[in-house]
């Protein structure tokens, strides 16, 4: 089963995007922010992360960063209210797979997600 964390300090997004990812057959693990989420990727395998910009104390790019020099390389999507463009471009030396930009539609991540763990 994959793992997918999602990191983000609003609980509503968390939940939901558990809901529809348990319900694709992925194992979820949930962080409100990037302590927490860094945590977790130290402990556990995780294969996919969803990852909001804008998390109070360390912002989604920081996180991002520490993911980089943990040397991860799983694969990393952004989500943010900003314009998703300018976050690609902050981004790009950090190698994510895709932003989707709040109010984002479900199925995009769905969608996005499976392609990438379902290769």
């Amino acid at each position: 089963m994959r793992n997918i964390l999602i990191v983000d300090d609003q609980r509503g997004i968390r939940l939901l995007l558990e809901e529809v990812l348990l319900k694709e057959g992925y194992h979820v693990d949930q962080a409100s922010n990037g302590i927490e989420a860094l945590k977790i990727l130290e402990v556990q395998e995780i294969d996919c992360v969803l990852l909001d910009l804008k998390i109070p104390g360390m912002n989604g790019l920081e996180i991002l960063k520490k993911i980089r020099e943990m040397n991860l390389t799983i694969p990393v999507f952004m989500m943010t209210a900003l314009d998703g463009q300018e976050v690609k471009e902050q981004a790009k030396d950090l190698e994510i797979e895709n932003c989707f930009t709040k109010p984002f539609n479900i199925f995009d991540i769905i969608h996005e997600v499976n392609r990438v763990l379902k290769k």
